[in-house]
């Protein structure tokens, strides 16, 4: 394992809640989700900031604090779906850390997150057409990851453990 756990992938992949999960089960390395953070040093919602100042603030912010955050070791980083897009962001992050792709279909992200209102990019178009055009989008830049795991029809904590073996930590 590099310096840090880098989890990426497809809003609704699971990146926060098996972060947390890994936590648990690493309880030596930092918890970090990305935009946790900017919701915290913004006093705002991601959902707000991306209505009141649009995507392009939200992703310089996103990009101040994966700067900051990727200072430092010892950290499990869940990033924001679309953090990985950004070639800066890219770099910084397979430098600073061991990057792992949360991959899940489309069929199965639709099914997680339908009946959730938080989510920018989707806030007015949840179909499963909309995510797929999203994934097409992402996924040349997410088989980038130093590690592909497939979360579909899996519990975090099967994700989580899976994650480990592969990292070979015990």
């Amino acid at each position: 394992m590099k310096k840090n756990v880098a989890l990426i992938g497809m809003m609704g992949c699971g990146k926060t809640t098996i972060g947390k999960e890994l936590n648990r089960l690493l309880p030596n390395l930092r918890f970090i989700d990305i935009d946790e953070e900017i919701e915290k040093s913004s006093g705002k919602k991601i959902s707000e900031i991306f209505l009141k100042f649009g995507e392009r603030h939200f992703r310089i912010l996103e990009s101040e604090k994966i700067k900051f955050v990727f200072d430092k070791t010892n950290q499990i980083v869940s990033l924001g779906g679309g953090a990985f897009e950004n070639p800066e962001n890219r770099k910084i992050i397979l430098e600073n850390s061991t990057v792992i792709y949360l991959k899940t279909s489309a069929q199965e992200i639709y099914t997680r997150i339908k009946d959730e209102y938080h989510r920018p990019l989707l806030s007015k178009n949840s179909s499963l057409d909309r995510i797929n055009e999203i994934m097409l989008k992402r996924e040349p830049n997410y088989l980038k990851a130093d590690i592909i795991i497939e979360t579909d029809k899996k519990l975090p904590d099967e994700t989580a453990k899976n994650i480990l073996e592969v990292l070979k930590i015990d």
